[in-house]
């Protein structure tokens, strides 16, 4: 049972909530809640509760696993305002980037099937996608490898030049192809384009790099490449949830929670069922479901715990993948996407898929076992963000919102990210 104080601090937090008037324009009820409440854990309630008030936030959804069980999982807010459909525990919402770490395990699951190597160039097999070899306007595209990309090391820095998957529209005018453009389509566009920066040189987040990681998926697989994750990766850990999301509001999957775009911002559709005419954001004025390896898949908060409990050294995946493929994710890179201008190792740096934030220094000899870090993946699309977080003490949390950034135009995910953290001190999980 609750004590007194908790009680108190609760009620308290509720009414507050009823009394707020939110970025949408309405005067919300009391915010909901769903699945089985933890009285150890009332901390992430209330935080959860206080982060849809303060920052006017539609729905979420927070769990969180120790040493691989999830101990907690429940749905906040509106799943649906206009229908007042609450978010249950097992809502189905985008995770936007967060797609990279699944992607990135694909790719060593392929490499130890021996279909490919993490040091291979990528050009050649992306050439054997295409019927004739297009143009190459940089031959340092020959020097990019399957490691470059999985760490944003190939070359593309979007803060010098431009993101493709935001420029939809060009590719399709340039290529002459039928709107949406296809991850392939995006590929020989940008084979057309220079590099930014020598392969391997440096990083730099890079949306592009997992584009091309799909590709290479498909090619080396001879699958589709949603076919694939999901034989290999996702199915053998229990992840039912997760799947390539649709773009159009009426293709969403049925447990799918609505996006609301915090800017109300609309655009025309990009999608030959909406004959041009202007739709939300979310729902085709993007071109979502190119996304796919980069940022298009759907999930659960809990799905995406099973997905991290790859990461456990006592859990045995080895039908997934071995622990010394696990390994590979953390390794440092070279040059100085793992070392500053003093030769000295970041305190973060771009794992395999994930990023990643040692606690104790690798060493030479250093083993899974012995080697600690905090790992984690965050995710930002019009009408959601999302995190996953790995801790180096096998505690593990999933966050997901339908929303995007708080009034004042934050990040929900920097906000919130500390602030589970002590969340976890309260509850005395850490």
């Amino acid at each position: 049972m609750l004590n007194r104080r908790m009680l108190l601090k609760r009620t308290s937090l509720t009414a507050a909530i009823v009394c707020g008037k939110n970025v949408f324009g309405h005067w919300p009820r009391e915010i909901p809640t769903s699945g089985t409440a933890v009285e150890k854990l009332g901390p992430f309630d209330e935080l959860m509760l206080k982060m849809l008030h303060d920052h006017q936030v539609p729905g979420a959804s927070l769990a969180v696993a120790q040493e691989g069980q999830i101990i907690y999982c429940r749905g906040f807010g509106w799943s649906d305002r206009e229908s007042q459909k609450p978010v249950q525990p097992l809502s189905v919402f985008r995770i936007a980037s967060v797609s990279k770490p699944i992607t990135a395990m694909a790719i060593l699951r392929l490499m130890e099937q021996q279909k490919l190597t993490l040091d291979e160039p990528i050009l050649p097999r992306l050439l054997k996608l295409f019927p004739e070899s297009p143009a190459i306007a940089d031959r340092r595209w020959e020097k990019i490898t399957v490691r470059h990309c999985l760490q944003h090391r190939g070359g593309w820095d979007r803060d010098i030049s431009f993101d493709p998957i935001s420029r939809p529209k060009l590719i399709a005018q340039t290529l002459g192809t039928e709107f949406p453009v296809r991850p392939l389509d995006i590929v020989q566009y940008m084979l057309s384009i220079p590099l930014d920066f020598e392969p391997g040189l440096r990083a730099a987040y890079s949306n592009f790099g997992y584009v091309a990681l799909g590709c290479l998926i498909e090619q080396a697989s001879e699958e589709r490449y949603e076919n694939y994750v999901s034989q290999t990766i996702l199915r053998p850990l229990g992840c039912a949830h997760t799947r390539l999301g649709r773009a159009r509001r009426t293709d969403r999957n049925d447990e799918e929670v609505i996006y609301y775009d915090r800017h109300l911002r609309r655009r025309t559709s990009l999608y030959p069922q909406d004959q041009g005419a202007d739709v939300d954001l979310p729902y085709g004025a993007e071109n979502f479901e190119a996304f796919e390896a980069h940022g298009g898949w759907i999930s659960t908060t809990s799905d995406l715990l099973k997905f991290a409990n790859l990461l456990l050294p006592q859990k045995n995946h080895k039908n997934v993948l071995s622990p010394d493929s696990i390994a590979l994710i953390t390794e440092r890179p070279a040059g100085a996407a793992g070392f500053d201008e003093d030769n000295k190792p970041r305190a973060t740096y771009h794992g395999l898929g994930w990023m990643v934030r040692p606690i104790l220094n690798r060493t030479p000899n250093a083993t899974p076992a012995n080697f600690s870090a905090n790992l984690w993946h965050a995710g930002f699309i019009a009408g959601t963000e999302a995190l996953l977080v790995h801790r180096y003490d096998q505690l593990q949390w999933c966050v997901l919102f339908n929303s995007q950034s708080s009034p004042s135009g934050q990040s929900l995910v920097q906000i919130i990210d500390p602030l589970l953290h002590q969340a976890a001190k309260d509850s005395k999980l850490i």
